[in-house]
C-alpha cells in the first residue's frame, strides 16, 4: 500500500515539476489546484516550454497505471473472496476514471481552461482528430 501511495506521489510530483510549473495557472488555482501547489515547492519555468511539450501515450502510461493497478487488485481480491463493497468501488472506480474524468476534463476543466487558448499538448494528445479537422 504504501509503494502504491509513493507511485501516485512521485507521480503528482513529476507532473508539477515538469507541466504545472510552466504553465499559465502557475501559482493561480487552476481546476486541480496544481499550479497554486506547484509554486508553493518549485520555481518558475518557462511558458514556451510548456507549448512546445509534445506529450504521447507513453508518457501518460504511468498515470493509467494509478487505475489500472487499483482495479486489478480489486478483481483479485473480488476472485479471492467476494465482498458487494469491493465490487461496488470497482464499479465506482471504472465510472469515475472513464465517464468521470472526461465530464470534468471536457465540461469543467479544460473547456475554460487559458492554457488551452495559448497551447496545450495534452489537449492537442487527446483531440488529435479535431486538429486534422481544422
Amino acid at each position: 500500500m504504501s509503494l502504491y501511495l509513493l507511485f501516485i506521489l512521485g507521480l503528482e510530483i513529476r507532473l508539477m515539476k515538469r507541466s504545472c510549473v510552466n504553465c499559465y495557472y502557475y501559482g493561480k488555482f487552476c481546476a486541480f489546484g496544481k499550479g497554486k501547489i506547484s509554486s508553493l515547492f518549485f520555481k518558475k519555468g518557462s511558458s514556451h516550454k510548456f507549448i512546445k511539450d509534445e506529450i504521447t501515450w507513453k508518457d501518460i502510461l504511468p498515470d493509467f497505471l494509478v487505475s489500472i493497478i487499483s482495479l486489478i487488485v480489486g478483481i483479485v481480491l473480488l476472485i479471492l473472496k467476494f465482498n458487494l463493497l469491493i465490487l461496488s468501488l470497482i464499479v465506482l472506480l471504472v465510472i469515475l476514471t472513464s465517464a468521470g474524468n472526461g465530464f470534468v476534463r471536457g465540461s469543467l476543466a479544460c473547456k475554460f481552461c487559458k492554457q488551452k487558448e495559448i497551447g496545450c499538448p495534452t489537449e492537442q494528445l487527446f483531440n488529435k482528430s479535431k486538429a486534422k479537422s481544422k
